[in-house]
């Protein structure tokens, strides 16, 4: 009889243990707050993101994690996964969070509800139980954060509410890296329960970001110091301990901004807070409304669109609706609910947030430095067409306009600037095909030949524009034109396998393995590459065909046969197919080897 092996087991008991799937909620249900890891979600659509934990931590950032990040987030940090958007209950002497973290005060009960694009983390102690409601709406640059606060114990309880939330001073790799100056630039404007962010608005910004609440305040605070206590952690923050805001302003160093609210409840009663975490861009010309104070007139306006629990509820229903007509145009009835689950909810979602993000911000990746992945954004485009075609379309000549004349692409581009990143350059010399992939997937499932005609520039350079076609009729010709002495492609830095750097023999530590590329002397072939070649390339041919250019069709398949003949010839290995050939001439992924013998890359993209 067969046996689940060690790894199924261990995953089973995971989920019993950590939480469990609700598919009519479309939800994953975590029970117990301490995960293996942190368990996260992403909430946004479109161009406002933010990243939430089970225990709420993460951050959120408007277009580009890099560029306009709004809350601080410390990476591989100790205790794993502390920063966040937090609120504490000061209940007597008895101090908790209802995501548990960051107090890690233990409770009566905890829940975390990961749902399609929201979170809802709840928390009881002693018989107050709050939850909090956290997704950004359709159409809005907003975290909406939706508390409510009951009563279930028999006696009036009187309490106080802490929120708690730091500011990233915009840039983030330069928050995390530039202190001498980061250190007297931080600035806060506050105006009753709002809290304005404006670090460098006066100096070279048209944007700031704010964190409000509709209900009156007891008192606040913006010097993160002065809240937590300077050796003190977000666990013990002494403000909350001490039970009394301390209204400072931040005087550089590092702003945050948190809220202190005083309630009462009686038995049964309950009660409702909304607070806004949000991003404004305001035209130069009417940034100031007196001197030294910003323009608050569009948080105003963006802030009474969701300042009551019924506007809440009819944003959460639109957002909610949203997704379920998203989901709705695939659909699969296979009679196995675990394979329908994944086909029908999750993996479609996952899907959504790869387009939006490409790995350019997670929680493994800092979205400091890498922007969105050329080769990474078209693969992407593959489970995104039927989610949304237009704006697959727009991501299509976006990645296109991030290509040189001679065919190469910038490996990453940065998506507030829609600019290729220079500090990573290019010569992966897979990129360009994966461009030809995406746009002949697109018109297979749109239709749109349309899309081909589009002006497309080169390197972002509006002077400098081609066809969408004739961007990939560069992308075919760069594979073609760039062999190596077994006509196969060369590699350049490295192709789908990033580590795979056969041009780089570096001794100085200080250099990257994957752009020192310091032995780049047209021996180096990938063979994988050269399989790629021949599936996507015969793509380009039928392409031309359809559009009625025999000849280059014609001259699209004599190349597409020339590589086919290479592989055979010296690709091959005899029972499986070649890696590579490094650049001494040598195999890489041969059976003669004792290690690295067989690669998955070549094997499927030669039988495909």
């Amino acid at each position: 009889m067969l046996q689940p092996d060690s790894h199924s087991v261990a995953a089973t008991a995971s989920q019993v243990r950590f939480g469990h799937f609700d598919d009519a909620g479309r939800e994953y249900v975590i029970t117990e707050p301490q995960t293996p890891w942190p368990w996260i979600n992403y909430l946004g659509c479109q161009d406002f993101f933010s990243l939430i934990s089970n225990t709420a931590g993460g951050y959120c950032f408007y277009r580009d994690a890099k560029f306009r990040r709004l809350t601080r987030y410390r990476y591989n940090n100790v205790p794993v996964d502390d920063g966040g958007r937090y609120f504490y209950i000061r209940d007597g002497d008895t101090v908790w969070s209802p995501g548990w973290k960051p107090c890690r005060t233990e409770l009566d009960r905890y829940e975390c509800r990961h749902g399609m694009g929201y979170s809802r983390l709840s928390g009881e102690k002693n018989g107050l139980h709050v939850s909090v409601l956290f997704f950004v709406p359709l159409d809005a640059q907003v975290e909406l954060q939706q508390v409510r606060i009951e009563n279930r114990s028999a006696e009036r309880r009187c309490f106080k509410l802490f929120s708690l939330l730091e500011w990233c001073l915009w840039n983030a790799e330069d928050d995390q890296t530039n202190f001498q100056r980061n250190f007297s630039t931080g600035e806060v404007e506050v105006d009753g329960p709002v809290i304005y962010h404006k670090t460098e608005y006066r100096e070279r910004r048209n944007h700031y970001a704010f964190y409000g609440v509709n209900h009156d305040i007891a008192g606040f605070d913006t010097d993160r110091d002065r809240f937590l206590g300077a050796y003190n952690g977000f666990d013990r923050p002494r403000v909350v301990h001490e039970g009394r805001p301390g209204n400072s302003l931040a005087p550089g160093w590092s702003p945050i901004a948190s809220h202190c609210i005083e309630l009462c409840l009686e038995p049964g009663e309950s009660h409702e807070l909304v607070f806004q975490l949000g991003y404004v861009e305001v035209p130069e010309q009417d940034k100031w409304s007196a001197p030294g104070v910003i323009n608050k007139q569009a948080a105003r306006e963006l802030m009474a669109r969701f300042d009551s629990s019924e506007k809440i509820a009819a944003a959460f229903g639109e957002l909610r609706d949203y997704w379920s007509e998203t989901l709705s145009r695939f659909q699969l009835q296979s009679g196995d609910p675990r394979l329908d689950r994944m086909v029908n909810t999750w993996n479609q979602y996952q899907c959504m947030v790869t387009f939006n993000l490409s790995r350019s911000a997670s929680f493994f990746e800092a979205g400091i430095g890498r922007g969105m992945g050329f080769r990474d954004s078209n693969q992407d485009l593959l489970g995104f067409l039927h989610l949304d075609p237009l704006r697959a379309r727009e991501r299509i000549l976006d990645i296109a306009a991030t290509q040189f004349e001679n065919g190469s692409v910038y490996h990453q581009y940065q998506p507030l600037t829609k600019r290729g990143n220079a500090a990573i350059g290019s010569h992966f010399n897979d990129d360009p095909l994966w461009l030809i992939l995406s746009a002949t997937a697109y018109i297979k499932e749109t239709g749109d030949f349309g899309i081909l005609d589009e002006p497309v520039p080169w390197e972002n350079d509006e002077t400098r524009t081609a066809s969408l076609l004739d961007h990939l009729r560069a992308s075919f010709d760069h594979a073609a034109s760039n062999l190596g002495p077994h006509g196969l492609p060369l590699i350049g830095r490295a192709d789908w396998n990033d580590c795979l750097n056969l041009n780089c023999f570096s001794t100085n530590p200080n250099e990257s393995f994957q752009t020192t590329e310091n032995r780049a002397g047209g021996v180096a072939e990938s063979v994988f590459i050269a399989a790629m070649f021949v599936l996507y390339g015969g793509e380009y041919a039928r392409l031309c065909r359809r559009q009625g250019l025999a000849d280059e069709a014609a001259r699209a398949r004599r190349e597409v046969h020339a590589m086919a003949e290479a592989i055979e010839q010296h690709g091959w290995d005899g029972e499986w197919f070649l890696r590579a050939w490094d650049a001494a001439g040598n195999r890489v992924g041969s059976r003669n080897e004792t290690e690295g013998r067989i690669f998955i890359e070549p094997q499927a993209f030669a039988v495909m």
